[in-house]
């Protein structure tokens, strides 16, 4: 068996999310299904850097899949594109992984992005990929509230109810808000993140750029440990995972 790391990039529109369920269409079942012919006739097990919600995209996504089929990297690559068609999930590199590594275990940071359009039309092109915020939205004033979430705290006030995770303790690496023209941007950064961590906190730093909360809110939301007294959970389709990081780079091809 040969293990590989893909780089993958998926449009969460069509999904349930990233985890296979009985029923409904996920990324994982699209790959699974995708690498069996490779891998004499027996469905393996797909492993991601990092699990996404329905309607959630990737443009950086990394799998791990252990395959019988020894192929360069190149060729698992393209004949994993052919068997996906026509979903919209598609391989962009791979590269045979070393010993020990794993997608999820061996990363050492994720980034995601987040993006809102804000003007009053609504999106036509970006339909899907984006939040629509009408109302004007204060920049800086997200980005200021936005640095004092950084660093590592407890981040009970912005994880999903259903979160799995053992402990909410979390460290922080980077949020910044910035515009481009009509669209605004957060990007996160961290070793791993809350499920819903980046959607509430997004969320909540929307209520500040609408002069409806002050700067100083969303850390006194954090302070407080409580999901409730948070802003929103974002709208899923606004929500993008970019990259994972690793102590040791993968030979891509």
């Amino acid at each position: 068996m040969t293990t590989y790391a893909l780089l993958v990039e998926y449009d969460g529109a069509p999904f349930v999310g990233w985890q296979r369920q009985d029923g409904a269409l996920s990324v994982q079942q699209v790959l699974e299904e995708a690498a069996t012919p490779l891998n004499a006739g027996v469905a393996p097990t797909a492993i991601a850097a990092g699990r996404t919600d329905a309607g959630v995209h990737a443009e950086g996504q990394v799998v791990q899949l252990d395959l019988a089929a020894g192929l360069p990297p190149e060729r698992i690559r393209d004949a994993l594109n052919f068997h996906t068609r026509p979903h919209p999930v598609s391989i962009l590199r791979a590269a045979i992984a070393p010993p020990g590594w794993s997608a999820r275990f061996s990363a050492i940071g994720r980034a995601y992005r987040y993006r809102i359009l804000n003007r009053r039309a609504r999106p036509a092109l970006d339909l899907g990929r984006v939040w629509h915020v009408q109302s004007p939205l204060d920049v800086a004033a997200m980005h200021e509230a936005a640095q004092a979430l950084l660093g590592r705290h407890d981040f009970s006030a912005f994880r999903a109810s259903a979160c799995q995770a053992r402990d909410a303790l979390r460290t922080l690496d980077r949020l910044e808000v910035a515009r481009l023209g009509e669209e605004v941007a957060v990007i996160a950064e961290a070793r791993s993140f809350l499920h819903h961590q980046v959607r509430n906190m997004v969320g909540t730093l929307v209520l500040v750029g609408l002069g409806k909360r002050a700067v100083a809110w969303p850390r006194a939301v954090l302070d407080g440990r409580d999901r409730t007294l948070a802003g929103q959970t974002a709208p899923a389709e606004g929500l993008a995972f970019t990259a994972v990081r690793y102590a040791e780079p993968l030979d891509w091809r």
